[in-house]
């Protein structure tokens, strides 16, 4: 199967209804009994040189999402498709024309790296596989990718130990850019970077969006640096979205209980100002068994009968922004905590 050619009406990338459960086994038998729910039912769009950004606590599920966008595992169930076309059921061999369009950037900069192979062939690998360039011309394309992450021809001769963690996320990124692809998926390519270079390689991902016209699905549990560098936000808890919205909108007026505590978390610059910290109570639940109706409900300051018993519905309550609440359900709801009974 040939990938299609890019249309603006049709978006980069679409997911409906993505799942992904991992087999729970026990006993010499290996029997299974029960499932992990890590993603169930997720649902977004990403637009041609749009980044959307996918945020949560750590265990909700949004690198496995990402991971099984791009079919490192195989989703249980749900459609994804790029370019409008199917890619969800295809084998290893028909995804092939498939992964020079979609790249990843992973999380760790000191394990995504061959130790073995220097950073000229690291970064030539992906050209080399697919037989895209050879001799001179290689070497001149690796040099040119080098560049334009910011390391100098030198570079190309060494090795991953000899680099900095945000060195090595350069060399990432631009094995990434090497086949030229239309979404790269931004496993937390900053969390393990000190503050100072995480503002560098977030820099260099949005030069490069701007360059090359690029889509992100960037992945992170730092609302700070998504909101740098999304166009768009995603809210997850325990394998579904409870909240998708323009970054601005989703920041000045959020319409989910947990994304309202998530964005109480992030720091302020100015030490002087005042700010209420909402500390939720309990734990996350087990995505091994999650909770009847809303999964946010037993942590939830607002939840009623309602919550603990029907799973609410994704409903546009302004334009371009979604939400998965109970509380939501007309337009000109607000929370209240006087009006919530206990479950």
């Amino acid at each position: 199967m040939n990938a299609a050619a890019p249309s603006s009406l049709v978006p980069l990338l679409s997911v409906r209804g993505l799942v992904k459960h991992f087999p729970v086994k026990k006993g010499l038998l290996q029997r299974t009994v029960g499932q992990v729910h890590a993603v169930d039912g997720v649902s977004f769009d990403i637009g041609h040189g749009e980044t959307l950004g996918l945020v949560g606590e750590s265990g909700c599920g949004k690198s496995t999402a990402g991971k099984a966008i791009l079919k490192l595992i195989e989703p249980t169930a749900g459609e994804i498709r790029v370019h409008g076309k199917r890619i969800d059921g295809l084998s290893r061999s028909a995804m092939r024309p498939w992964r020079r369009q979609l790249q990843v950037v992973f999380q760790d900069p000191y394990s995504s790296l061959n130790p073995r192979l220097s950073v000229r062939d690291i970064i030539a690998e992906p050209l080399v596989n697919y037989g895209i360039s050879a001799g001179g011309a290689l070497d001149q394309r690796v040099a040119d990718l080098a560049l334009k992450v910011g390391l100098r021809e030198d570079a190309l001769a060494r090795y991953p130990h000899e680099f900095s963690g945000g060195q090595r996320q350069r060399i990432g990124i631009a094995r990434a850019l090497a086949l030229q692809p239309s979404l790269i998926v931004c496993d937390e390519p900053v969390s393990a970077l000190d503050v100072s270079v995480q503002a560098q390689v977030i820099n260099l991902l949005g030069d490069l969006q701007q360059e090359f016209g690029l889509s992100y699905l960037f992945v992170a549990h730092d609302l700070a640096v998504v909101e740098h560098i999304s166009h768009r936000i995603a809210v997850m808890y325990l394998g579904k979205i409870v909240e998708l919205a323009d970054k601005a909108a989703l920041f000045a007026r959020p319409q989910h209980p947990y994304t309202e505590a998530l964005l109480s978390a992030v720091p302020l610059p100015d030490p002087e100002a005042a700010k209420k910290r909402i500390i939720l109570k309990g734990d996350v639940p087990s995505p091994i068994n999650p909770p009847s109706g809303c999964r946010f409900h037993t942590r939830c300051p607002y939840a009623f009968a309602r919550c603990s018993k029907e799973e609410p519905d994704m409903r546009e309550v302004f334009p371009g922004h979604h939400v998965a609440c109970h509380l939501r359900d007309a337009p000109t709801a607000t929370f209240t905590r006087a009006a919530a009974a206990p479950v």
